[in-house]
């Protein structure tokens, strides 16, 4: 392959990343035309990415194996905003724990990429865009064994705010040997 080829092809990773963008604001159009109400679109982003969550949260462990057990909040809360999303979205986030209660925690993104080019009109003003994030940690955090809210506070045009709040741990779920 010449020199001038190998410089054509565009960087996989961009490409996947632009392609995911594209492809998801599709995906809230087609619910937004479907479905009855924003709060109906809602609760679909929500479910696709707690879809999403409870499959990758094995897969981020097994790819990160100096991600040791967390012991509490603060913990869990660096692992999602500095190794979570990274390997998933390619961002970073901000932890606030500041007047919140030891078992919450806010994240900021640094960015978002699923809301680049995004311009909610004013007819859809209840819709949670990023929805699909939230839905995502739900699902991560729930297949290790932590019941938790995930809810967005803030979302396009503002940087996307995510509070997160731990429930309790799903002891009836662990294995044998796990419940220390």
């Amino acid at each position: 392959m010449s020199r001038s080829t190998k410089q054509a092809i565009p960087d996989v990773k961009t490409m996947n990343g632009e392609l995911f963008t594209l492809t998801y604001g599709a995906l809230v159009v087609d619910l937004l035309r479907d479905l009855e109400s924003e709060e109906e679109v809602n609760i679909q982003l929500e479910k696709i990415g707690y879809n999403i969550g409870v499959r990758i949260a094995d897969d981020l462990l097994s790819k990160n194996p100096n991600i040791g057990r967390c012991t509490d909040t603060h913990q869990i809360a660096e692992v999602i905003s500095k190794q979570a999303l990274k390997a998933y979205l390619g961002v970073t986030a901000h932890v606030s724990q500041s007047n919140m209660p030891a078992n919450e925690f806010s994240l900021i993104l640094d960015s978002n990429p699923l809301v680049e080019f995004v311009e909610i009109p004013a007819k859809y003003s209840k819709l949670s865009y990023s929805q699909v994030i939230c839905g995502a940690i739900h699902g991560a955090l729930e297949a290790l064994h932590l019941k938790v809210n995930a809810s967005l506070v803030k979302d396009v045009p503002d940087p996307t705010e995510i509070h997160v709040k731990f429930i309790r741990v799903l002891h009836e779920y662990m294995p044998t040997g796990d419940e220390d």
